[in-house]
């Protein structure tokens, strides 16, 4: 479907379409109140207001009610050892029931099931990310949440305008690469929250593991950009080189940055266990 053709549809299939990419009244009603939309970048941008700025805490929770709950283990079993993740390495037993198990205990600790963009994604690396993200505040995950959600809507409308053009959709605004100097590679699974302050208080807004590149391209929603302002980069370095059975004097690294306007930045980090150093990339 192109736009022009969803834009000619009539107006509560067009509502029941966008309510399906985000599962929110409030945001779908709003959404229609702009229909119809002159482009794609359009209709992204409006969605990306309308989440942030017009909805409530009420309408990010019914959203997330409307994900399928993949939390047991028959489930579980289905989506990362059957035919849905072809490509990606079938998971074991134990991580299914690893995955559940954390699945339950994130519930019950936050009161809505775990929302994470998890295209492209093993049962590993979902295991490790709802590992991270259990640690936080009810509060912060929330809000790491409905950056999740986000992401989700931009893809669900790509999969609805299958002849759209997204072309203008880039990495997100805040991406970093962190290499480890002491072996020369990417330094991949490495934990990574995105901080702002909020009351004077460090919280985490965005989350995600490094890849086999040692980058994490999507750590903001596409299109979404944040106010100018201070924020920081917390590396799970411990983690990474306990795994390797390494001593490393920084158990994480902290690095405080300010953005200037809505331009791309990039925080990279090179590091090894005895030291570090950063830069604006490009």
């Amino acid at each position: 479907m192109t736009l022009s053709q969803f834009n000619n549809l009539d107006k509560q299939t067009a509502y029941n379409h966008l309510f399906a990419c985000c599962g929110s009244e409030t945001w779908a009603s709003a959404m229609m109140s702009r229909f119809p939309f002159v482009s794609e970048k359009d209709l992204v941008d409006l969605s990306a207001k309308i989440w942030y700025d017009e909805c409530s805490e009420t309408d990010w929770r019914a959203s997330f009610t409307h994900h399928p709950k993949i939390g047991d283990v028959k489930s579980l079993t289905e989506k990362f050892a059957g035919k849905e993740q072809a490509g990606v390495a079938v998971a074991t037993t134990q991580t299914i029931e690893a995955l559940a198990q954390a699945n339950t205990d994130y519930e019950n600790k936050n009161g809505f099931i775990f929302i994470v963009c998890a295209t492209g994604k093993s049962a590993t690396e979902m295991l490790q990310i709802l590992l991270d993200r259990l640690k936080n505040s009810a509060e912060e995950e929330l809000h790491i949440a409905m950056g999740e959600q986000q992401k989700i809507s931009i893809i669900r409308f790509k999969k609805l305008l299958t002849e759209g053009n997204f072309d203008f959709l880039k990495v997100s605004q805040i991406t970093t690469h962190v290499l480890d100097t002491s072996v020369g590679l990417p330094g991949s699974n490495i934990s990574i929250r995105l901080q702002a302050k909020r009351n004077n208080v460090w919280q985490t807004i965005a989350q995600g593991i490094t890849n086999a590149d040692g980058r994490i391209p999507d750590l903001l929603p596409q299109e979404k950009a944040l106010k100018p302002d201070s924020y920081r980069m917390v590396f799970d370095t411990g983690n990474y080189y306990a795994q390797q059975n390494i001593k490393t004097f920084y158990p994480e690294v902290e690095i405080q940055f300010t953005t200037f306007d809505e331009t791309h930045y990039h925080v990279p980090l090179l590091v090894n266990p005895f030291g570090y150093s950063t830069y604006r990339g490009s």
